[in-house]
């Protein structure tokens, strides 16, 4: 009902009349994700950019939210295009507090690896120096990469040691990261990393209460052997 009503308003112009429409759409429903961040496209379409940060932020101290994900992807993206890197990584350091999730992870290391990169082609320098300059912040996104890379694997390594697969995905974007990096790039930094699967021999009992064997894999990581010792 509300999604209409202010549809109907925005279209005539009644920027306003929306507004207060969204307030009491979010006053009858705080935990709607949709229409905190519509709200906050409104605003930011008005080039009220604080107002639009204002309401990110409202947003992401519900203690309920119906879609976090959509909520925090639309906070995330609206900073990295406004070129706010640094709220950028801020936003993500609140995220991983309130989650571990491997695609936050991921999403903040592919974050890192272009940053600075994108930062350096909104510079006035001249082409040549603007190519050496890309050339030097490049290698610095890959160095922030590399080491939050680093970060998340140590956290799975010591505080998760059970999710051996959500690892190993983790060290599979990280290798296709340093692939698509082409000379700067060094797979050998993950490959020693990657873990490897062996077969492992179970018991179990089938549905006609024969006992058998079955065989599975098993994800091994040397490294961890290694630390061990």
């Amino acid at each position: 009902m509300f999604k209409k009503y202010i549809d109907i308003e925005l279209q005539l112009g009644n920027i306003d009349r929306g507004r207060k429409l969204y307030k009491k759409y979010l006053e009858w429903a705080p935990e709607n994700c949709y229409a905190w961040s519509k709200y906050a496209e409104l605003e930011r379409s008005l080039c009220e950019t604080e107002q639009a940060r204002a309401i990110f932020e409202l947003a992401i101290a519900q203690p309920a939210l119906d879609m976090p994900e959509l909520l925090w992807k639309a906070y995330i993206d609206f900073e990295i295009s406004e070129g706010e890197f640094e709220r950028t990584r801020e936003l993500y350091k609140k995220l991983l507090d309130k989650t571990k999730h491997l695609k936050v992870w991921i999403s903040y290391a592919k974050f890192e690896a272009s940053a600075m990169e994108e930062d350096a082609k909104g510079s006035d320098l001249v082409e040549d120096d603007l190519q050496e300059d890309l050339h030097e912040k490049k290698k610095q996104c890959i160095q922030h990469a590399r080491r939050f890379f680093e970060k998340a694997i140590n956290y799975y390594r010591i505080s998760t040691p059970e999710l051996k697969e959500e690892r190993a995905m983790l060290l599979e974007e990280w290798l296709n990261m340093e692939s698509s990096f082409g000379e700067l790039g060094d797979i050998s930094l993950v490959q020693a990393k990657l873990p490897k699967k062996l077969k492992k021999r179970r018991q179990m009992v089938s549905l006609l209460g024969v006992l058998c064997l079955c065989f599975g894999k098993d994800v091994f990581y040397k490294s961890d052997k290694m630390n061990n010792n």
